[in-house]
This record gives C-alpha cells, structure tokens and sequence, in this order.
C-alpha cells in the first residue's frame, strides 16, 4: 500500500455488537421489566392526573364552558378536542389505561429512534434501551401522570426519521400535529429553517395554527387563553408546580440567585446552546446523527429557559441520543454523555434530593448536562472538520465542511 493510499477507517466493533440480535431470553426480559415499570402507577390512588386536566376541560366544553376557565388547562384548544373521546370512558377506566397507552407511546417513540439510525427493534441496543427507559425517573413521571408530552416523545423521532429520508414535508406535518396538541415542538421549527426547508416550516406553522383557530372558534370564551392561561404559564404558573420546575429561572432562585439574574443567565445559556444547535448543523457528518444532535440542542436550550421544564420532558431526546451510539463520532459515546442520567436511574439514593419538591435540583444538572456534552461535541467537530471562524470574508463557518455534499441541507 503506497504513502498515499487512504486507509480504510477501523470496523467499528461496538456498533456491529450493538445492532446484532439479541437473545430471546433478554428480549423476553426487557419487554417484562419495560411492562411492569409501566403498570407501577396502579400502586397509587390516582393516575394520570395530568390528562385529567385536559379531560375535565373537555368535559367543561362539552357542557357548555370554556376550558381556559380552569387555570390548569394549559394546552392549546386542538388538546380539549383531541382529548373529546377520553369523556366517554369512566374514570375507573381511564386509571388502568392511561398509564398503558403512555407506556406504549413512548415504546413507539424509541422503536422510531431506532429507525433513524437503521437499529432492528430486536438488537441488544433495544433491549438495552428498553431496560434503561423502564429504570428511568422521567419516564416513571411520564407515565404516572399521564403527561401529554407522550405526543412529542412519538412526533420528535417520526420528524428526525423523515426528515432523515428526505420526506421534510411530511416531517413538518408530524410537528405541526404534534405543536397543535402540545407546543413542546415548537424548537425543532429552527431544523427546518437551518435545512432551508421553507415548505416543511410552513406545514409545522400553519397545522397548529388552523386547528387553534378552528377549535377556538367552536369554544366559548377562548380569549382566557390570553388573559388567563399565557399569564399563568409566563409567570411560572404557581407554588403548586413551580418546586418541580428544572428552568434556570425557577430552579436558581432557589439557590440564593436574585431572579433578574436567574433570568439573565438563562437567556444567556439558552442563546449559548442555540449557537451549537447551529454550529451542530453546519458540520454536516451522518445525517441521522447530525438531525437528532442538532434537533436536541434546540430542545434543550428551550428546556434551559422555558418556565416551566419538567422532568418528563426528557423523555423527548435522551431515546433518540442514547440510540445514536451506533454512530461512530456521536456524542453518546462519551462517558460524560451518561454521567446527568445517573442520578435520573430508579432506586439510585441522593439524600436530600430525593423529595419530589427537591427533585428538580437533579433535573436540571441533567438538562444541563446533556446540553454540555452535546454543546462540547460540536465544538470538537468543528476544529477535527476544518471549520474555522474568523471574520475575514474569505472565510466562513465550516468552510471545510460546506463543501462536502453531506453537509448540505438537502
């Protein structure tokens, strides 16, 4: 072989060990163990109390009143129509299959994952995943209250696997569906305007809002949603939620932080981790990595300034992340990629923090973290790509990589 010729890169052994087949006893063992984490809220009195929130607004509409009457109903109108078929279910009903269709939902989520990055549903890194997610806190959270950010634990993979075939339309019609229930999306718009995929952003803008205005329309009194609810949720919403909250701006003040501080800090941090969303997607690489890191910087920068972010919003990203790490070069294969999920692990003790009103201390070193590690992994793709950032008009941002054909917005 000549001084010249280029070597073939290494096979990348842990991925092959990843993607093989696993046993059918640990298949077995993964869907029993996922099953049960997803039945342990039928220990509690009560389950999905969230959803009942949007249930009872239903009900209220149904009569005759307007949903934004409660200040707990805080999603937008398309939720309370969406939700219309739940009042015909009793609640004894609603308690054992709630927690169910949750779990399943988010099992959907993670099988989408896996696609993005070509994984067999039956691979130990779905069984591994499996595991991990029934071990997870936020996904217990997810499932004992019944959150409706299951709708985006399913949406934000289905849009990343689109987009990841070429089928941006029909990725920005996932969001759009998705930011109608619920707008927790609303950050993954910033991908379609990176990728110049001006007929996907105007799909994910114009689905959410024609359901809002059709659903209001048919509502008495909609305006509460301005002069009510968006108040509410701007200030934080109230003593109630508010120790649950893992935003910079709610969790800070609490550490001796004066608040216009907290704020200024998460304004900072939040337009910090949007400049490595975007430096992220500027440094091209496998398109599935480069979608789901990019994708998850956005959100995370949301989940640092947002009021509020609570802890079942993780459930949104860490999937999708945890399945890059058959990608050679992703950021979950860094150790420090997993260090803010341990303290997230099921039956792992932190003395004083272990409270449901002191767990949000954890939440955001975890939000952080990852945010961190991802913000870091882009930095180092950047100087290993040839970017450089100097001001001078003979140069630009990943100069080096803009032109390779991978790193264009296709």
């Amino acid at each position: 072989m000549s001084s010249t010729e280029v070597r073939p890169p290494p096979a990348d052994v842990a991925a092959r060990w990843l993607r093989a087949r696993a046993s059918w006893p640990a298949l077995t063992a993964a869907v029993l163990v996922y099953t049960l984490s997803s039945v342990r809220a039928y220990a509690k009195d009560r389950t999905g109390i969230d959803n009942e929130v949007v249930v009872r607004a239903a009900r209220t509409l149904m009569e005759g009143g307007s949903p934004y009457a409660d200040k707990r109903f805080l999603y937008l109108p398309g939720a309370v129509f969406a939700a219309v078929p739940q009042t015909f279910f009793s609640e004894r009903v609603l308690f054992y299959a709630v927690p169910v269709v949750t779990g399943a939902l988010v099992a959907v989520g993670a099988v989408l994952a896996l696609w993005i990055f070509d994984v067999r549903v039956d691979s130990r890194l779905a069984v591994a995943l499996a595991f991990g997610i029934a071990l997870f806190l936020p996904f217990h959270s997810l499932v004992f209250l019944g959150n409706w950010t299951a709708a985006s634990v399913v949406a934000f993979p289905a849009a990343l696997l689109l987009a990841r075939h070429g089928k941006w339309t029909s990725a920005g019609a996932v969001v759009g569906a998705a930011v109608a229930m619920k707008p927790m999306l609303v950050p993954v718009l910033l991908v379609f305007v990176l990728a110049r995929r001006w007929r996907a952003l105007a799909w994910a803008v114009v689905i959410p809002a024609a359901v809002s205005l059709v659903a209001a329309s048919a509502m008495p009194r909609p305006v509460l949603f301005f002069t009510r609810t968006l108040p509410f949720l701007l200030h934080g919403q109230d003593a109630y939620a508010r120790p649950y909250d893992a935003s910079w701006s709610t969790v800070l003040p609490r550490l001796g932080v004066p608040h216009a501080v907290a704020l200024a800090l998460a304004a900072a941090g939040a337009l910090t981790v949007l400049y490595f969303a975007w430096l992220r997607w500027r440094c091209g690489g496998e398109a599935g990595l480069r979608l789901v890191e990019c994708a998850s910087l956005l959100m995370l920068a949301a989940f640092v300034v947002s009021r509020p972010s609570f802890l079942n919003y993780a459930l949104v990203v860490v999937p999708s992340l945890a399945v890059s790490a058959v990608v050679r070069g992703a950021a979950a294969r860094s150790v420090w990629f997993w260090m803010p999920l341990v303290p997230q692990l099921g039956g792992v003790p932190w003395p004083g923090l272990d409270t449901a009103q002191r767990h949000a201390f954890r939440d955001i070193v975890m939000f952080g973290g990852l945010a961190a590690v991802l913000a870091l992994a882009a930095r180092r793709r950047a100087r290993t790509s040839g970017v450089v950032t100097e001001s001078s008009d003979s140069y630009s941002l990943c100069r080096g990589v803009e032109a390779r054909p991978d790193a264009e917005a296709r």
